[in-house]
């Protein structure tokens, strides 16, 4: 009967280890909640980007994955301290973090969008090497792609 219970009690808190809620489900529903606690009408990208057109841009053409881009942005952490910004500043995709390399691409020229990078597409579990981006924070970006 002892090793009945035994057994018992570990499969038990193997199941419930197993239950562990992942990063990106805490990630999504920290984002899901944002957006009902703002009311925004999110659309959501199969990389588990989620991102809000704001303005529409213009033509057919996206930037690739390599491109050099020039844009406007903030970026802010979910309580909404901004931590980063720039006017018309360029760079290259391949040089910045994945949701950007993700995000952007699905931009037109003149766009302006508010994206919701889940963690790990941002500076995961470690955070920004300055401190100022804690680990496993959801990123929000609004950005205006001006020119590639």
């Amino acid at each position: 009967m002892k090793y009945l219970l035994l057994l018992l009690s570990v499969l038990s808190l193997t199941a419930i280890s197993c239950h562990k809620e992942s990063q990106d489900d805490i990630d999504d529903q920290k984002i899901l909640d944002y957006a009902k606690e703002h009311q925004l009408d999110l659309e959501s990208h199969s990389s588990g980007i989620y991102f809000l057109v704001e303005k529409t841009g213009t033509g057919t053409a996206h930037p690739s994955a390599n491109a050099n881009v020039k844009v406007n942005y903030k970026g802010m952490l979910l309580d909404d301290t901004e931590f980063d910004s720039g006017q018309n500043t360029p760079f290259f995709l391949n040089q910045v973090i994945q949701g950007w390399q993700i995000a952007i691409p699905l931009m037109l020229k003149g766009e302006k969008s508010k994206f919701f990078i889940p963690s790990r597409l941002g500076y995961g579990a470690s955070g920004s090497s300055s401190g100022t981006i804690p680990p496993n924070s959801v990123l929000i970006f609004e950005i205006e792609l001006i020119d590639f």
